[in-house]
């Protein structure tokens, strides 16, 4: 084992703070990797103050971060894939059985047995849990590490490996192709990377928001059109006419209010996660023959081929690079929504710890 720095938090009440973590030794299939950049997702907030306890209770210390991108600096004796030097990434899961359906057909993410980035058991038994990306360093199995698209901003990959992908899988799976309508509802971290991506497979997107001041961006992001949910008469607009809806909104909304803008055989897909759950409506899907879905990252194929496409059509996320020293006030700010839209960590910043 060897120490590396790292932030974490001690309790459900208490900041992130300059802590030194064990790491195991590469193994022969592991690859080490000094993290560069490290974003931050509202999904680290809930972990570090156990507001998901119902379905994943917190063990402290936490190291949050599974949006990680870093430079290899040593390789197992049988790994194949990287060699020192190479630019990786990491998302949010770092191991899997492999041997079950889901693993097979490369839906690691739905494995029963799937190990996070960080709150999973440890089976290395390096710690109890696994440590995330708020680190210096990082050993995971090759299998779990995927190659970074060397033309790319590397702070602006960061998040391809939770938002990216998390809003990419859906709209391959639904077939989101050129002259689809496409709907993106809430322009946040995921819903400024759903903009984007639909954009670059060519669909017409609109963007439904409760906010008029986001009109511009969203259009700036590669928007067509872009629709203030508020107004009744410009919903009634579209009604009936989206192939598929992408919902990003983690706040408690009128979920009906979408599914009755969806054609013949539309899909909504939810990628947000509301804390309360959601009044649907009957006759919202029935009429129409409409379908409500939901959507949890991707597996590592599909977050390669995602970090392939995005490295072809030159999409990163749009970050604000922050030191590690101010992560605890850009966790208040993710709270309110201030910022464009992803805050990214500097790990240079780490060294003066």
């Amino acid at each position: 084992m060897y120490n590396a720095k790292a932030y974490s938090a001690v309790s459900a009440t208490s900041p992130l703070a300059s802590d030194t973590i064990a790491r195991r030794d590469p193994t022969e299939h592991d690859v080490q990797i000094e993290i560069l950049f490290c974003g931050v997702c509202h999904s680290d907030v809930h972990s570090v103050r156990d507001e998901w306890s119902d379905f994943m209770s917190t063990t402290y210390p936490i190291v949050p971060g599974h949006e990680i991108v870093g430079r290899v600096t040593q390789v197992g004796s049988a790994v194949t894939k990287y060699k020192s030097g190479d630019l990786v990434g990491v998302g949010c899961m770092v191991d899997s059985d492999g041997t079950c359906p889901n693993c097979k057909a490369g839906f690691e993410q739905f494995c029963q047995n799937t190990v996070f980035t960080y709150n999973s058991p440890d089976k290395h038994k390096t710690a109890p849990v696994t440590y995330g990306g708020y680190s210096n360093s990082v050993v995971v199995d090759e299998g779990f590490v995927l190659r970074v698209p060397t033309n790319l901003d590397l702070a602006g990959v960061a998040p391809l490996l939770c938002a990216g992908i998390t809003t990419y899988s859906p709209l391959r799976h639904w077939g989101v192709t050129e002259g689809k309508k496409v709907g993106v509802v809430g322009l946040g971290g995921l819903g400024h990377m759903g903009v984007k991506i639909a954009h670059a497979l060519g669909a017409h997107v609109v963007v439904f928001t409760t906010s008029p001041g986001k009109t511009e961006d969203a259009l700036r992001l590669g928007a067509d059109e872009v629709v203030v949910s508020r107004n009744a008469d410009e919903m009634q607009k579209h009604a009936g006419s989206f192939d598929f809806i992408l919902d990003t909104v983690s706040a408690k909304h009128d979920i009906n209010a979408y599914l009755n803008l969806l054609r013949l055989d539309g899909n909504i897909t939810l990628v947000g996660a509301p804390e309360k759950p959601l009044e649907i409506a009957a006759f919202s899907l029935i009429t129409g023959r409409r379908s409500l879905s939901g959507s949890m990252i991707g597996g590592i194929t599909e977050t390669q081929e995602m970090l392939d496409f995005c490295g072809e059509h030159n999409i990163t996320a749009d970050v604000e690079v922050i030191p590690i020293q101010k992560v605890n006030e850009a966790y208040d700010r993710l709270l309110k929504s201030d910022v464009k839209y992803r805050f990214v960590i500097d790990m240079a910043s780490l060294k003066s710890e």
